[in-house]
């Protein structure tokens, strides 16, 4: 008995070691079970039409009372009519409509004030950093007291139960990673520039007060969403990042992204891990109120099994196409406003990927409300459609033609705006005119192909294995060595 023990610890000594070796080790051992979807996603696509046909209605009732605040998104409606917002920060929490809708963020929790714009260190970051905010363990609400641009050094890997709120201030983050979350759950990310984000990596990064980790090289995304729920993202500007403005992938679901504004980038969306990756099934994410504007290529989503709604969202123009998909996702269109580019071989609003014709028949893609400018189309798909959208389409998206409304304020409120559309940082870190830098500081490569994780997290998926087989055959070992 002493020495099968002896054998049995031994085993977990080498799978600890291993797991701590390798970026995705610690996360893969403190993660029990894949993010849970919602058994009816029909049901939340419902009530997001209930919400916002309530929205307009009451716009409507106060244009005709000549109301000081009118903006007929049900989001701002929830927050940003009340003058006293600022001392009551921690309502936008209530605010979030669709999967996202129960994404906490630090609801409850303290403030925690980002006193120092710098990133010096990712293994120990200063009290006051934004690094030092985000990893903590307990629930916060993390605010910035003034303009800030803060150049990561490495990625920014979150804690759970997070908010930055960025309202009142005009922040920008860019440089390495940019901002990571992994395997974790209910964060919020308001009214934030988030832009020229590169790859870094090859070190050593802090996720925890109690744990960092070496990480290899990351895909230089906006927003890195891995083996993630309850997660919402609204009134930010996203552009001119290495690979994705916002990918989620590895099962995350319960997603939520809400009156962004995205420009000037090519792979803008990737929403699923691969097409053979099952837990991705279970994704769900809402697209709403967001504008999808200038120098945007394709991939606004690209989705891969799931469940999307697409709904009240303006695309300006793509260069290949808006929404592609492949791996049988679902996506429902509802009451978008769909532009054309020029190009007359890129009208199509939709785009099946390396599917052949025959194979993607069956998959539920439906337009329902959609507004198709200068010649765009989309190519629906799917058996039953009418029976299996009932629930879905029992409110009829009748918003269509109240976009303008809708994505008016989309991307960063108030100070700031747009301003990161050009490439350039036209209000500086103290809020004077004139860059605080320029596209020769970060490139604006759109090289960069889908994120690659599979060797990180075959890596961990090897030290799982070598474990149990070690346990396994300890135990083989010792009977057979009691027998003799």
């Amino acid at each position: 008995m002493l020495q099968r023990a002896m054998l049995q610890t031994i085993c977990i000594v080498y799978f600890l070691l291993l797991s701590s070796i390798f970026p995705l080790g610690c996360s893969t051992f403190n993660l029990t079970s894949f993010p849970t979807p919602r058994p009816y996603p029909e049901a939340v696509a419902q009530e997001v039409h209930r919400i916002v046909n309530a929205s307009i209605s009451r716009r409507q009732v106060m244009e005709k009372e000549a109301a000081p605040c009118l903006t007929g998104n049900p989001i701002d409606d929830c927050w940003k009519c009340d003058p006293e917002w600022p001392n009551n920060r921690q309502k936008l929490a209530d605010c979030a409509i669709g999967f996202g809708q129960y994404a906490m963020g630090g609801k409850n929790g303290e403030y925690y004030v980002v006193t120092d714009d710098s990133d010096d260190d990712p293994v120990n970051p200063r009290p006051g950093t934004l690094r030092y905010g985000v990893i903590q363990d307990e629930p916060l609400w993390i605010v910035f007291p003034s303009n800030m641009l803060i150049k990561l050094k490495e990625e920014l890997i979150f804690n759970s139960y997070k908010t930055l709120d960025g309202r009142g201030a005009n922040v920008h983050i860019v440089g390495g990673g940019c901002l990571t979350l992994q395997y974790i759950s209910n964060i919020i990310i308001h009214n934030i520039h988030i832009h020229h984000c590169v790859q870094s990596g090859n070190t050593n990064v802090r996720s925890s007060p109690s744990h960092y980790g070496y990480r290899t090289l990351s895909d230089g995304d906006g927003i890195s969403i891995f083996g993630s729920k309850d997660i919402w993202i609204d009134h930010c500007s996203l552009s001119h990042c290495k690979d994705g403005l916002i990918d989620a992938v590895m099962g995350s679901t319960g997603i939520t992204i809400s009156n962004n504004f995205f420009s000037h980038h090519n792979e803008v969306m990737l929403l699923g891990h691969s097409d053979d990756y099952t837990p991705d099934t279970g994704m769900q994410v809402t697209i709403a109120f967001n504008h999808f504007g200038e120098k945007l290529v394709q991939r606004m989503p690209r989705c891969r099994k799931g469940y999307v709604h697409v709904v009240n969202n303006d695309f300006t123009a793509w260069e290949m196409y808006a929404i592609g998909g492949s791996g049988n996702p679902t996506i429902n269109s509802q009451g978008n406003r769909y532009t054309a580019p020029s190009d007359p071989n890129a009208k199509e609003v939709t785009k099946r990927l390396e599917t052949p014709d025959g194979d993607w028949k069956g998959w539920n893609w439906r337009s329902e409300g959609d507004v198709l400018v200068n010649g765009a189309f989309f190519v629906a798909s799917g058996q039953g459609l009418e029976v299996k959208y009932e629930k879905a389409y029992s409110v009829e998206p009748k918003s269509a033609d109240q976009i303008d409304f809708l994505t008016m304020h989309s991307g960063v409120l108030g100070v700031g705006g747009r301003d990161n559309n050009l490439g350039m940082w036209s209000t500086g870190a103290n809020g004077g005119e004139g860059g605080s830098g320029s596209d020769d500081e970060f490139s604006d490569d759109y090289s960069g192909g889908a994120p690659s994780l599979t060797m990180p997290f075959m890596c961990t998926i090897f030290a799982l294995l070598f474990a149990i087989s070690c346990l396994f055959y300890s135990n083989i070992a010792i009977e057979m060595n009691s027998k003799l």
